[in-house]
């Protein structure tokens, strides 16, 4: 049975596409909640390619939505519980990922699991949008340690001037060569590209969508 935060979290999914196709968990970033515009838009796209998605919203999310009040993140082990204990409740096979924070707590529940137990046997694939490698400004501080040796199959998509990840740094971490990245010229950390540059930021979110979708559908 659900625990009363795991119903919560239930309770407040928003689902693309048809029961029965291959299923995408798609977590939030830190401070935009499962309805935001990329979340809303790359959901909808990723849906259209044959992929049933599913968003929620982190416990804290659901706080800030019940009483209005702003606040942080919790801490990576508690995201990390919420996000499994989830997956659990909605007991199919699936890929988990999402959007920045999301997609990293994704990574570590896919990858290394709670506890370093090793992640669910209902876990197929993981995708990441926009991972943030290390804090803007921050360089040194690496959030890779679990990239280095994969257990799951995993995606990472991230424009090449992510200012939490450039290609140039990217590159040069010694990830486990296992991982699929999938870079969008002049991308920032939402894939956006420069006018200047010549690229779109809707066939940026396409090709995204594309490729996830392709590769939710490998997994499973």
């Amino acid at each position: 049975m659900a625990s009363e935060q795991t119903q919560e979290m239930l309770d407040c999914t928003i689902i693309n596409g048809k029961e029965g196709l291959p299923t995408l968990i798609l977590a939030h970033g830190a401070g935009a909640d499962l309805s935001s515009e990329f979340m809303t838009d790359m959901a909808g796209r990723i849906a259209t390619h044959g992929v049933r998605v599913v968003r929620f919203n982190f416990p804290y999310m659901i706080k800030r939505a019940q009483d209005g009040k702003k606040r942080p993140p919790d801490r990576a082990p508690k995201l990390i519980d919420a996000y499994s204990d989830l997956i659990e409740a909605l007991n199919t096979p699936c890929v988990i990922g999402g959007k920045s924070m999301g997609g990293r707590i994704a990574s570590i529940v896919a990858n290394v699991g709670v506890n370093g137990e090793g992640g669910s046997p209902l876990i197929k694939g993981c995708a990441c949008l926009g991972y943030p490698f290390h804090p803007p400004g921050k360089p040194d501080n690496l959030r890779t340690e679990h990239l280095l040796r994969l257990t799951t199959p995993t995606l990472i998509a991230q424009g090449t001037r992510d200012a939490m990840g450039t290609k140039e740094e990217v590159l040069g971490y010694g990830l486990d060569k296992t991982l699929e990245l999938v870079w969008l010229e002049d991308g920032n950390h939402d894939l956006k590209p420069r006018k200047a540059s010549g690229f779109t930021h809707d066939a940026h979110l396409e090709a995204t969508a594309k490729h996830v979708a392709d590769f939710v559908k490998r997994c499973l």
